[in-house]
């Protein structure tokens, strides 16, 4: 019978990972089926369907709003990634053993990276934002080499305690926080990440233009969305380049398939058949 995994969230109807996981397992020849499974609103919920799956046999899950907390505290170890994120996004399954992943932030690397052409070494990185997206991201961007990595929210304090938190495990990157009117003491950014969830609702984080170096990148997490307020405001005050965040999530789903069968699949396929035109 083939391997058994699944995606977890609440709700879940709209999540594309059985198509990116599908498209990978028919790629490198695995076998082994991908379905969702929506974990409910009531409490418990995500504890019965994890309990249930891996009762039925499942392998490994990739977990979704809003249970990458729960996910992390079911695990019964960890990685650094997860730990410092204070969440997972990736379950495997071996006997009694849960171990927890999170492989957001190295998506987002890799998608700016290997698909943008962009590297990260010496450049200095905005993270627009206080909350769990960039929580996963400062690591992966400070071992791709950055050169600073400031975290700008609209409320300061929840940005100064994340950068204090999370400073003494950057190897020396600097890394620094604040409220967004702190950044008119720095420097031009070379990439400007929109961790927010302004797009969804249509608004755009209170970042001045002047945040956006020449040749900068405008990078938001948000996918699928086209050109949202913050990739407009971008554009406007000259960054030259401006990406959403399907990559990431492609890239991110890459790693995890790789975590679980040991092959890390091809994901241009993936990311041809879910972009959305940037207009």
């Amino acid at each position: 019978m083939p391997d058994r995994y699944a995606v977890i969230g609440h709700p879940i109807a709209h999540s594309q990972s059985p198509l990116i996981h599908g498209l990978f397992a028919q790629a490198t020849g695995q076998a082994m089926t991908y379905e969702a499974i929506d974990g409910g609103a009531d409490e418990g919920g995500f504890a019965r369907a994890l309990a249930a799956f891996r009762a039925a046999g499942g392998q490994g899950m990739n977990v979704t709003l809003p249970f990458k907390l729960q996910a992390l505290a079911a695990a019964t170890q960890a990685s650094d990634d997860a730990r410092l994120a204070g969440a997972a996004n990736a379950l495997r399954f071996d006997g009694d053993r849960i171990e927890a992943r999170n492989f957001d932030g190295v998506g987002l690397v890799r998608d700016i990276e290997a698909n943008l052409g962009l590297p990260l070494k010496g450049r200095r990185v905005l993270l627009l934002g206080a909350g769990g997206a960039t929580r996963g991201a400062v690591l992966p961007i400070a071992r791709a080499g950055a050169a600073r990595i400031v975290i700008a929210n609209r409320t300061a304090a929840k940005a100064e305690e994340l950068a204090h938190e999370l400073a003494p495990h950057l190897g020396g990157v600097p890394l620094a926080g604040g409220g967004f009117d702190a950044l008119a003491g720095e420097a031009p950014f070379d990439v400007v990440i929109n961790a927010t969830s302004a797009s969804l609702g249509g608004d755009a984080p209170a970042v001045p233009p002047a945040a956006f170096a020449p040749g900068a990148l405008a990078y938001d997490m948000v996918y699928g969305k086209g050109l949202t307020p913050f990739l407009k405001l971008a554009q406007a005050a000259g960054a030259a380049r401006v990406a959403d965040g399907v990559g990431m999530l492609v890239e991110q789903a890459a790693e995890a398939f790789a975590w679980w069968r040991g092959v890390r699949p091809d994901t241009r396929e993936a990311l041809t058949r879910l972009t959305v035109p940037l207009v």
